[in-house]
This record gives structure tokens, sequence and C-alpha cells, in this order.
């Protein structure tokens, strides 16, 4: 008989599979939380990577654009530091936080008025604060459809633009919205007699355009975006569960032959999904939509239950337990399909539907106030999922030596991959070569993965060694560049001397803010990447990585040794004392 916290879990995988599909969740707290000595700001999740505090002297919510420059104009004019914040705040690295000194916080909440939509152009001009559901259905209204979009929709178009937010596409412009955009604005530092703040626009002939495409909120604050759109289509889409012999072949040729396909990879379950997904004529019949299993509302009880029994796995190094977990979990979602409804639910392939209900979900978002007992599943108020999230992106041709490697890491022992499986396994999607400077200059491959973090900075995971084996195996090894929003820290060193549109950049920089007002020690941290001050376990948090024993947790039996498979790693493996 398995283990009682096992039973839990498949209880729990059994009663999420008779909750209705779409829930109405309590909305999400706001990532500003003001008191007498300042504001502390936070991500959705409720704790950046080094789970310090991030303070803002002040914080304006501005509703028009000469509210969001006369903000900056008072930054300038009273010496202080300027950083911008989404109403939702879903950038994992500390790129919203303004550092130590007096700042001002900028909030695009309010500032999301502006959907004016060219119809014979094609285009839509946008504020930054419009979130990225209001400005799908308003342009679907009109006939229109945006082609690229992140899967996860609780997002500002200007959140969206400024990390390199993408969706999978090798086609047309491809994945990445920030290829899409034909012209932005921006308000920049100016002198005393220019206001001590303008407002600037670039448009496809502007070389800066190249530069603000990806700007991490470093150029200047965004304040309209203009995004070109197609004529409204559809989307037929197709699961195909099967092996992962060959996947470090296939996958080019999936990408070429599917304009949004991607592959989700579950390596202890030798297991790859393959997305069959391509536009349709819009009379095509179907009215599918896809409301992404982990992007549903869940009940608080069993997502507390769910966290709950995964820490008992944790503390009792039940490896199998994960595993069986894993397994039960890619079986619910091979049974609904991760998500995808023709109609009321799923009943069959392909699911076919319109393109602004099967390019992006979020129904967590979408609430009554009243409704405290539904949430999204990593909501920090309630103690549910937390978790990791590590986002690498290979150059096209070095993608197949990652994948080789890691089913060499998995062929030793695939249990220690139960852990990545139980979440997303390994999402494999495609983004095109792009012009921007931080963007990627050639066709891409970008691999996420999410895996369980400890409520503690100083407590180790179960295959801590393993995870970090896989994360510095895609960094050094394979040279993959760190998607901007998301990653560990370590993610980052090196990553200035990757991207050849660095300098290009840079040039930017100094001629948009020349007195670095946007910068901050956390974004220059980022943007540089230099590897922080070791001590006691800054590895477990993935702030370092370990070079002694003590950066680990030898206390609790986890020592710096070599990677298994790329020998000159260092992580942190558990050894049993003798």
């Amino acid at each position: 008989m398995p283990p009682p916290q096992v039973v839990l879990l498949i209880w729990i995988i059994t009663l999420i599979s008779v909750v209705p599909l779409r829930l109405m969740a309590m909305p999400p707290q706001s990532p500003i939380l003001c008191g007498p000595t300042g504001c502390k700001i936070s991500n959705s999740y409720g704790k950046w990577g080094d789970r310090k505090d991030c303070i803002a002297w002040k914080v304006v919510y501005p509703a028009t654009e000469e509210d969001l420059r006369s903000a900056v104009a008072e930054a300038v004019r009273s010496g202080m530091k300027v950083k911008v914040v989404s109403k939702f705040s879903h950038t994992i690295p500390k790129l919203a936080c303004p550092g130590a000194n007096a700042s001002i916080l900028i909030s695009t909440e309010k500032y999301d008025s502006m959907i004016d939509i060219d119809v014979p152009n094609m285009a839509v001009t946008v504020h930054s604060g419009v979130p990225l559901r209001n400005l799908i259905d308003k342009v679907e209204e009109n006939g229109l459809s945006l082609v690229a979009a992140p899967y996860w929709e609780g997002v500002s178009v200007g959140g969206i633009i400024s990390t390199g937010a993408h969706g999978s596409s090798w086609w047309g412009r491809g994945g990445s919205v920030h290829d899409h955009v034909i012209g932005l604005s921006l308000v920049v530092p100016a002198s005393e007699s220019d206001g001590y703040a303008k407002i600037i626009t670039l448009d496809g002939q502007d070389p800066l355009l190249d530069a603000a495409r990806v700007s991490l909120g470093l150029l200047g604050v965004i304040s309209k975006v203009k995004l070109s759109l197609e004529k409204a289509f559809k989307r037929s889409i197709t699961y195909n569960f099967t092996g992962d012999e060959g996947l470090e072949h296939m996958f080019m040729d999936h990408a070429n032959k599917y304009e949004f396909g991607d592959i989700t990879w579950y390596p202890s379950k030798h297991t790859a999904v393959y997305r069959y997904d391509s536009r349709v004529p819009l009379d095509t019949p179907g009215n599918g939509v896809f409301d992404f299993l982990g992007f549903q509302s869940n009940s608080v009880v069993v997502s507390k239950s769910i966290r709950a029994a995964e820490r008992a796995l944790e503390t009792a190094g039940n490896a199998s337990g994960k595993c069986l977990l894993a397994s039960t979990t890619i079986a619910y979602k091979k049974l609904i399909a991760n998500g995808l409804r023709n109609g009321l639910i799923f009943t069959g392939y392909p699911v076919i539907g319109h393109q602004g209900r099967m390019q992006t979900s979020g129904s967590c978002l979408y609430t009554s106030p009243s409704r405290t007992d539904q949430t999204c599943a990593w909501d920090p108020r309630i103690d549910g999922l937390s978790f990791y999230e590590s986002t690498a992106i290979f150059p096209a041709l070095d993608f197949g030596a990652f994948v080789k490697d890691v089913k060499q890491l998995r062929d030793q022992n695939p249990q220690n991959f139960c852990g990545l499986d139980i979440y997303n396994g390994l999402l494999i999607r495609f983004v095109k070569g792009s012009k921007a400077a931080l963007g990627q200059g050639e066709d891409s491959i970008v691999v996420d993965f999410n895996y369980y973090r400890a409520g503690k900075a100083t407590t180790p995971r179960l295959r801590e060694d393993v995870f970090e084996e896989v994360e510095q195996m895609a960094f050094f090894r394979h040279a993959a560049r760190p998607h901007w929003a998301k990653n560990r820290k370590v993610a980052f060193i090196g990553a200035a001397g990757k991207y050849p549109g660095m300098a290009v950049f840079l040039k930017a920089r100094q001629q948009l803010d020349p007195k670095g007002v946007f910068s901050s020690e956390w974004s220059d941290e980022l943007l540089f990447g230099k590897e922080g001050e070791k001590g006691d376990g800054c590895a477990l948090e993935g702030l370092c990585i370990c070079s002694e024993d003590r950066h680990c947790s030898p206390g609790n039996g986890y020592f710096c040794r070599p990677g298994l498979v790329y020998k000159e790693a260092r992580v942190c493996r558990f050894e049993r004392s003798s």
C-alpha cells in the first residue's frame, strides 16, 4: 500500500477532476502594500528570488500620458530613481525593485483606458497598462487577431514588451510579442527647460526602436505601444501523447510544420506531448477554448493540501511518491486535453476555436471578491504552490545536444525528474530570430521547467543536484540565454556576453537615460550578470554556484559536488552519512 501522503495526493487529483471547469476566484492581491514607512513591492508569487523585501518611498498611479510624464519629471527634478510595476507583477527577477535609495514607483494599474484600433491598417495602439485579455477581446470584436501572445494572460502590454514575453512560432513575425511592435512611445528624462521629462515616439524607421523592443524598464517608461494585427482566424489544436524517442531530432520539423506548435517533455515518463497547432479559416466549424489546467481556479483547500502533501514527500525524501503523483498528473492532463474544451467540456480532437480564445489563458484571474474559496494555485495568501521557474533559450542548432544530455542524466535514475514532471515537465517552445537588441538573434528554442521551492531559504530540495545540473548544463555547457522575466540569479551569470546587441542597447540607454534614473542595483545585477557574494546556503536558492560545502547545506547532508553528466557543474548533492 502506498504511503499516506501518496494516498492523499491521489485523492487530491481525483477531487480536482470533478471540480467545475470555470469557477470564479478571488482576485489576486495587489503587488503594492503601503504603510507608514513606505511601500513594499512584491511579485504575484509573494517573494523575490532572494526573498528580501523591496521598498519604494512613494507610489503614483497615473491615468493619462501627461500624468505619466509628470511622475517621471518629479523624480528627475528631485533626484530620485524610478521603477514601473504593472497591475499583475509576474516578473520573477527584481526588475521592478527601485533599490535602497529614495525612489518613486509608477504603477500602470490605472493607465489602461486606451485601445485604439486602426482596422484598415490592421494595427492597434494601446496604453502600456492595458491587460492582455482586454486587448485581445477588443481586437477580436473588430474582426482582427493578435498573432503572438504569452500563454499566461495575467500581464500588461508594457510588461510583455519590456521582458521579451512570447508564445510559440517560427512563422511570420514569430512568437515573440515585441517582434509585432511597429511603434511605441517612451517617457524619458529631460533637461529643466524641457520640463524634466519628455515623451518620445519611435517608429519602424527609428534605430532606437530595436533597443526599446525589449527594454527591461531601463530606457524609460513605456507609455504607448503600437502592434500589428492580422485578419481574424481560428486555430485547430491536437495533443499527441507519445514516446520521447528521437525528440532531439524531431523538434525542428515540428516547429516548421505547425505554426503555433510546442512540445511538452516529461523525462521521467519517457513521454513527449506534441502540440499540433495551426491556423484554420474563420468559417471552420468550432467554438473551442483553451483554459490551461495550471491557470484554472483552484479550491483553496485543494491548493493547500497539494502543497502540504508535496512538502511531506520532500521531508520524507520520498521520490517514489513524487513519481506516482507525476504519473497521475500526466494521465489527468491527457484525459482533459490539458484544459482544451470543445464546448463546456473536452469531447475530442481537434479542438477548433477563435484565436483570441485559443492563444492564452488565465481563468483564475477573473473573479468576484466574495469568492475567497477559489484562487490561483500559487496565491501567496493561501500557502499554496511555491516553485522556481527556469527558462533557457537555445539557438535552434544547439538544442539537440541539450536534449541528449538531459536524457543521459535521466537514464541514470528516471526518478530524479519526477519532481519536475509533477509540474509541466520541460515545455519546449519556438521563437523566431529578432532584430531586438536584447531579443534572440536567431531562430531559437525556449525551454521552461518548474520545480518545488521550499518554504525557507535554508531548506534543501529533494534531488536538488539534478535540477541544478540541468540549469547549469543549459546556461553554461550549452550557453543558453536566460529569459529576462524568469530564472534564478545564477542563470544571468555572463548573460551580457551572450547578446550581440548588448552594445546597441547600452548605447541607447546612455542616450535616453544618461543619469541612470531607471536603473537600480537589482536591474544592473541582472543586465550585467555578475555572480553575487557567496555565503552559507547561497546555492540552495540559486543565488550562487557552490564552490564549498557551506554554500549548500552540510548540516542536512547536502554537499558541493561535480555534476553526474556535466562534470564541470557544481551542485548540492545529498549524501547519506556512513
